[in-house]
C-alpha cells in the first residue's frame, strides 16, 4: 500500500510541476491566465464504512483551475490592440465556432475584417448609415474603401450685419467693385462629384427701405450669379430686421430665414446636378458692431480615404477620413459567464463554452458586469514569476519526498523478504 501512496504523490507532484512550468513558460503570453493545481486526498470506503485506523490511499489531483485575475496593461501604438479592464471576454469566430479570449492583439485582414493573430474574426455590433449601433452580433469590418462625396444641400450662416453702415454711394451693385457693397463672405461647397466650389455672398445696406432695417444679399458661385434675371444679372434676396436687430423676414416672408438657389448645375457635373441649395440665415442679426461670421456650416464633402481609427471605452469604433468626416464603424462585443471556471481551454489564449460555464451573456463594454475597453493596450499574463518559481521548488520537494516514500517502502519490503 505504501507503494501506491507514494506513486499517487509522485503523479500529483508531477502534474503540479507541469502546471507550474506551463505558467512560467507563458509569463509573457498576452491574455494568458495562470492555473493552479488543486489536490484531494483518497480514502477507500467499504460498504460498512472506514475503520478507526484508516490511513488513506494517497492523493489525487482534484482540478487544475485557472485564475482569471486581471493582468497588467501594456500600452502599444496600435489602435486596434485592445485590453479589457474588468470582467468579460472578446468573442472570436473561428471556423464557424465561437471562442472567447482576453488577448486583444487585433489587426485587419485584406478585406478589412478585424482579426486576431490566428485569423479568427472579432465579433461586435454593426452600425447603420445614421451612426446608430445595431444590436446584432456580426463580424467587425472596417472598410478601407474611399467614401463617396456628398453634394452640399444646405448652408447655415449666422452673421452680424453692421447697423451703423450706410448704403454704398456707388451704384448699381457690381461684384468686382468693392465700393458697391458693404460686406462679403465666402464658403466652400461641393457638387455631386465631390468637386469644390466657392459660394460668395455680398451684402448691401438698403437705406431707402421704409420701416425696419433692410439689407440686400447677392449670391455668386464661382463668380457666377445665382437665380439671375433674363439678362443674367444678379437678383438680390431681401433680409428684413426689426428695431432690436433680429431677422424677421427673408424675401418678404414673415418669419422666414431661408431662400433656395435653384439654377446651379456645375459645368463638370451636368449629369449630376446638385439641385436646390438652401441658404439659411437663422440667428443672423443687425447690431451696431463690425460685420462678422459667427458660424457657417455646410453639409457637403469631397471623397475621403480612411485616415485613422479611435476606439472609446465602450468599444465604439470611430473612423476618421481625409475629407474631415467621421463615422461609427461598429462596437466591440464582450461576453461573460456565470462560471468562468467551467470554460474549456482550447489553446491560443482562448476558451470555449461548456455545460459547466453556462450560456454567455453578450453585451456592450460597460454594460451589466462587463468591463471597459482600453484601446492601444494589451493585457499581460497574470503569472507572477516570483510566486511560480517558489511553487516550482515546492512541487520539486513534493516529488522528491514522495520518491523517498517509494524508496523506503522498497527497503522495508526488501527487509521482509530477507528474513529467514
Amino acid at each position: 500500500m505504501s507503494f501506491n501512496i507514494g506513486l499517487s504523490g509522485i503523479r500529483a507532484a508531477n502534474i503540479d510541476l507541469e502546471v507550474t512550468g506551463n505558467n512560467i513558460s507563458n509569463a509573457s503570453t498576452i491574455g494568458f491566465k495562470e492555473s493552479r493545481t488543486e489536490f484531494g486526498d483518497i480514502y477507500a470506503n467499504s460498504l460498512f464504512g472506514s475503520g478507526s485506523f484508516e490511513v488513506g490511499d494517497g492523493v489525487r489531483v482534484a482540478d487544475v483551475a485557472q485564475i482569471f485575475d486581471q493582468g497588467n496593461l501594456a500600452y502599444t501604438e496600435n489602435e486596434l490592440d485592445m485590453a479589457i479592464s474588468g470582467e468579460g471576454f472578446f468573442i472570436i469566430e473561428d471556423a464557424g465556432e465561437l471562442n472567447y479570449t482576453r488577448d486583444g492583439t487585433f489587426g485587419l485582414d485584406d478585406n478589412g475584417f478585424v482579426i486576431n493573430n490566428t485569423g479568427g474574426t472579432v465579433q461586435g455590433f454593426g452600425a447603420d448609415e445614421n451612426n446608430n449601433i445595431v444590436g446584432v452580433l456580426t463580424d467587425l469590418r472596417i472598410s478601407t474603401d474611399n467614401i463617396p462625396p456628398q453634394q452640399t444641400g444646405r448652408v447655415d450662416w449666422i452673421l452680424n450685419l453692421d447697423a451703423s453702415l450706410e448704403a454704398p454711394l456707388v451704384t448699381p451693385f457690381d461684384a468686382t467693385d468693392a465700393s458697391t457693397y458693404n460686406s462679403a463672405t465666402s464658403v466652400t461647397l461641393y457638387d455631386a462629384l465631390g468637386v469644390s466650389h466657392t459660394l460668395t455672398q455680398y451684402f448691401v445696406q438698403n437705406t431707402a427701405a421704409a420701416g425696419s432695417s433692410q439689407w440686400q444679399s447677392y449670391s455668386f458661385i464661382d463668380g457666377v450669379a445665382v437665380n439671375p434675371d433674363a439678362m443674367g444679372n444678379a437678383i438680390p434676396n431681401i433680409l428684413d430686421f426689426d428695431t432690436t436687430g433680429n431677422l424677421i423676414a427673408v424675401d418678404g416672408v414673415a418669419g422666414g430665414t431661408t431662400f433656395a438657389i435653384t439654377n446651379w448645375t456645375p459645368p463638370e457635373a451636368t449629369d449630376a446636378a446638385i439641385g436646390d441649395l438652401i441658404i439659411d440665415y437663422r440667428g443672423t442679426t443687425q447690431f451696431g458692431s463690425d460685420f462678422g461670421v459667427t458660424d457657417v456650416e455646410q453639409n457637403g464633402f469631397a471623397t475621403g480615404r480612411l485616415s485613422g481609427l479611435e476606439i472609446d471605452a465602450e468599444g465604439i469604433i470611430f473612423a476618421r477620413f481625409t475629407n474631415g468626416q467621421s463615422s461609427i464603424i461598429g462596437q466591440v462585443a464582450l461576453a461573460e459567464f456565470t462560471n468562468t471556471q467551467g470554460l474549456e481551454p482550447v489553446g491560443n489564449n482562448s476558451w470555449a463554452q461548456t455545460f459547466r460555464s453556462g450560456e454567455p451573456n453578450v453585451g456592450a463594454p460597460g454594460s451589466a458586469a462587463l468591463g471597459l475597453i482600453n484601446s492601444g493596450a494589451l493585457e499581460e499574463s497574470n503569472t507572477d514569476l516570483t510566486e511560480q518559481l517558489v511553487q516550482l521548488i515546492i512541487a520539486q520537494r513534493n516529488y522528491q519526498a514522495n520518491s523517498k516514500t517509494v524508496e523506503t517502502a522498497d527497503q522495508v519490503t526488501q527487509t521482509i523478504i530477507n528474513i529467514r
